[in-house]
């Protein structure tokens, strides 16, 4: 009998069984923390999963089997240069517009195919805190001079805490800069541009089909305009991805035809744009799992499956505990978790390093999606929060989540993710406290 396993198992009955034993279920804010959980991961399977996370994982399939590994290193592994590496990292979020979880199966596919830890790092912050419309809105509701450090500060926060991390694990980085030195160039199965034309539209299609509604009141301009038609624009590229796969993965017309008829038809009969979206994510799984000309197409699934079955159970887990302890926030519903909303409003209040410190781990743990956390923060800074206090929250919200960190935490493992964490908060508590002091 092995003791400290039994010792083990024994803790956690007994902690289980104190939960259960003390659970306040006649509390009123204990029953309303029970609702915004499950409230939350509601909004979040019927907003993000279908049109944000599954695109996502079919581009980070795209990128571990079409991109090959030398693709991936000449701009962010041990062969590409730095300036180059960190630009085209920092600056990536004004394609993507994704939030905190749907970089998650991109980071970790550039993450497998070799990038150096430190533009993986930067891609992994910029992907959703650079995101344009989301900049746009901060500049529109909160303020120019808010928008204009939100940028900034994204910008510089994304290459200096790739390169801090890359300093702090420079012996494991080296050994792998050593190790891709030694690889042969290989050559490219398809030109990169045809590669480049079937990612990008891909990208596009994530892009237009999560367009954020504008600003309330506004009912002119091109992004009212893009928000307006934006199943036409995304339709518009579904025809490209016909296209693509027809011409550029040689899949049979026949078969592509039929996927995009059901999917067409689908649109047609319902109302909700997410029923086209899973007939044609269907689709293209059939036809890419049966197509026997080229294996490439079957493993681009397959390896979409992997990156779908390795992320989304963590990242349930993860909602459900954000939504008990932080509430459900989203559109008109404001559900408050364990944790007091107005304990945090009071709590970030003037330009302390309290107040700054503690809006960053507030905004490192809660859930925002793409363009929520502005007015989140509209509301925030109307209860009394602190400017310098909302630009941490800024920094830190975006680009992080619970549900965010326990995914990190299973690619790079706990000390890494544990230090991209740290970097984060005190960044942001630092540019906070200089935002603060200025304005």
């Amino acid at each position: 009998m092995e003791r400290k396993k039994e010792l083990k198992i024994l803790a956690w009955i007994i902690v289980i069984f104190v939960f259960a034993y003390f659970l306040p279920v006649e509390s009123n804010r204990f029953q309303e923390a029970i609702l915004a959980m499950f409230d939350l991961a509601r909004w979040y399977a019927q907003e993000h999963v279908i049109l944000c996370l599954l695109p996502a994982f079919f581009i980070a399939g795209v990128i571990a089997v079409f991109v090959s590994q030398g693709a991936v290193m000449k701009y962010f592994g041990a062969k590409a240069k730095k300036w180059v590496a960190y630009t085209v990292a920092s600056v990536s979020g004004t394609i993507l517009a994704v939030c905190s979880c749907t970089i998650l199966p991109l980071f970790s596919s550039i993450h497998k195919r070799g990038a150096g830890l430190g533009p993986a790092i930067a891609f992994l912050y910029s992907g959703p805190a650079i995101n344009i419309l989301a900049i746009i809105l901060t500049a529109r509701i909160l303020g120019f001079e808010m928008g204009v450090a939100r940028i900034i500060g994204a910008v510089v926060f994304a290459v200096v805490i790739g390169s801090v991390m890359s300093i702090i694990y420079r012996k494991e980085e080296k050994a792998k800069k050593e190790e891709q030195l030694k690889f042969p160039e290989t050559e490219e199965k398809r030109p990169m541009w045809q590669t480049a034309f079937h990612f990008f539209t891909l990208v596009l299609i994530l892009v237009f089909a999560n367009w954020g509604k504008p600003a309330e009141g506004v009912d002119s301009g091109a992004w009212y305009w893009i928000w307006s038609n934006k199943w036409y624009i995304t339709s518009a590229f579904g025809l490209l991805l016909i296209y693509s796969l027809i011409a550029i993965l040689k899949i049979k017309w026949q078969y592509v035809a039929l996927a995009a008829v059901a999917t067409a038809a689908s649109a047609f009969i319902s109302s909700s744009p997410l029923v086209p979206m899973v007939v044609a994510i269907a689709g293209l799984s059939i036809i890419t799992l049966t197509d026997k000309k080229d294996p490439d197409n079957k493993e681009w699934t397959i390896s979409t499956w992997d990156f779908t079955k390795q992320i989304m159970p963590l990242l349930a887990i993860g909602v459900l505990i954000a939504g008990f302890l932080l509430g459900s926030t989203h559109d008109d519903t404001a559900m408050a978790g364990v944790i007091p909303n107005e304990w945090v409003a009071n709590l970030v209040g003037g330009n302390s390093v309290f107040s700054n410190f503690f809006a960053s781990i507030v905004g490192a743990f809660m859930y925002f999606a793409t363009l929520t956390e502005v007015p989140i923060l509209q509301g925030l800074i109307g209860a009394g929060m602190g400017k310098g206090p909302a630009l941490a929250l800024l920094l830190a919200g975006p680009s992080l989540s619970l549900p965010n960190m326990l995914v990190i935490r299973g690619v790079i493992g706990t000390q890494k993710t544990l230090v991209y964490v740290l970097l984060v908060v005190i960044m942001a508590t630092i540019s906070g406290l200089i935002y603060g002091g200025l304005f």
